[in-house]
């Protein structure tokens, strides 16, 4: 359900066409928010114009179309906004593995964390950048910036727990120095 509301909302961004869209979600929103397909936009951009949520716009070559929010699209993606009663159970594999890292010796689960913390941290640094590039002179938030700013506090926070992560597992490896030494 939430593709629906995705596709609105860049909608309500500009006219767009499904190639552009199918891009959007490549370049932005796949990455940190929602994957979609080529395969499910078309059928769901059909599917809204088809509600009256969206209307095509224009119709260019090769039966390129490109797609408008309509304004009863844009009163549903304002009261689907406001209602956070409908959110659904987290479903979130990178913390599944977290409360199944314990499977791991602590040896093999360090070289996992400094990767998890490294990964983390070039995101703050990517994200920061795009933030930045979203803001307008004035400081005003353009088209993303909230998920953005979102999105580098999370990423730090990441990077905060796997450095605790980190000291709390180096401390159940055997020291390399004192492994061999037992007297």
């Amino acid at each position: 359900m939430s593709l629906r509301y995705a596709l609105l909302g860049l909608l309500a961004d500009e006219p767009q066409s499904g190639y552009d869209l199918t891009q959007r979600f490549e370049q932005s929103l796949k990455r940190y928010a929602w994957h979609a397909r080529h395969s499910q936009i078309y059928p769901e951009l059909n599917k809204l114009a088809a509600d009256g949520l969206i209307s095509v716009v224009e119709e260019g070559a090769r039966g390129r179309r490109t797609y408008a929010l309509t304004e009863a699209g844009r009163e549903a993606l304002h009261d689907w906004l406001m209602d956070w009663s409908s959110l659904q159970p987290v479903r979130n594999e990178f913390v599944l593995r977290l409360f199944l890292m314990s499977v791991l010796d602590p040896a093999e689960a360090l070289p996992v964390l400094r990767g998890i913390r490294e990964h983390a941290e070039e995101e703050v640094a990517e994200l920061k950048s795009r933030v930045e590039a979203a803001s307008g002179p004035d400081g005003q938030w353009g088209f993303g910036r909230l998920a953005g700013e979102y999105g580098v506090r999370q990423y730090q926070a990441m990077v905060d727990w796997a450095k605790w992560a980190e000291s709390e597992l180096a401390r159940a490896v055997p020291d390399e120095d004192s492994a061999g030494t037992s007297t």
